[in-house]
């Protein structure tokens, strides 16, 4: 009876370490995953945001942008942050009570600023894969536009609310340094005055992004 219960338990002694093997599939040294320490980071962020300013051309797009953004993670695979961005977009003016045909369109700079928050999915959990940390997440944020005094269409861009589903990834040089690349999806609602016939749209910006950021203990 004893040699019974010494053989189940050897043999139950060997199915967990071949369970457990197979599931790391990897000696420690030799994983490809690593840790991802809790705690907050800081990032520069540059960037480029395209589209085409809407059915008239008239809202901000095209330009190079430029902030910096504060992420805290908790020790799961959830990252939350906040940021602040600056772009240098152009813009179209002109007469809408004038024919399309005989319209000079005017392209004009116009400065954006951005305030958000982020929320953020890593998809490896909480580690990167071969230095390799992807995620996908949201953006919701206030963009503020500076003035255009050459407007006399009577559109104003105003302050919009805006949502950005993102993914991307991350790239660990170390534990505290890191690359970080992101693609969004940038939509904001679009109002136009009467004179332009069409009240208004939802448009589409994409907003690439790319920056370096340092990671610190609490």
């Amino acid at each position: 009876m004893r040699g019974l219960r010494a053989m189940a338990a050897a043999a139950a002694l060997a199915f967990t370490a071949q369970a457990a093997a197979a599931q790391v599939g990897h000696a420690p040294g030799q994983s490809p995953y690593r840790d991802i320490g809790k705690g907050h980071a800081i990032t520069l962020m540059f960037g480029h945001i395209s589209g085409d300013g809407g059915v008239f051309g008239v809202a901000p797009h095209n330009g190079n942008t430029y902030g910096i953004r504060y992420d805290i993670r908790t020790g799961t695979p959830i990252q939350l942050g906040i940021g602040f961005a600056r772009a240098d977009l152009e813009r179209l003016i002109f007469n809408p009570s004038v024919a399309p045909e005989d319209r000079t369109n005017v392209l004009v700079k116009q400065a954006v600023s951005f305030a958000e928050f982020n929320l953020a999915f890593n998809l490896t959990g909480g580690k990167s894969w071969h230095r390799l940390a992807p995620f996908v997440g949201g953006t919701i944020g206030l963009a503020f536009p500076s003035l255009t005094t050459e407007d006399v269409s009577g559109f104003d861009f105003g302050h919009k609310l805006y949502v950005a589903p993102t993914f991307g990834t991350r790239i660990f040089f170390t534990k505290r340094l890191q690359l970080r690349g992101e693609a969004r999806g940038t939509f904001w609602k679009v109002t136009y005055p009467g004179s332009f016939g069409h009240a208004e749209e939802w448009t589409t910006s994409p907003w690439l992004l790319l920056g370096l950021g340092y990671s610190f203990s609490p």
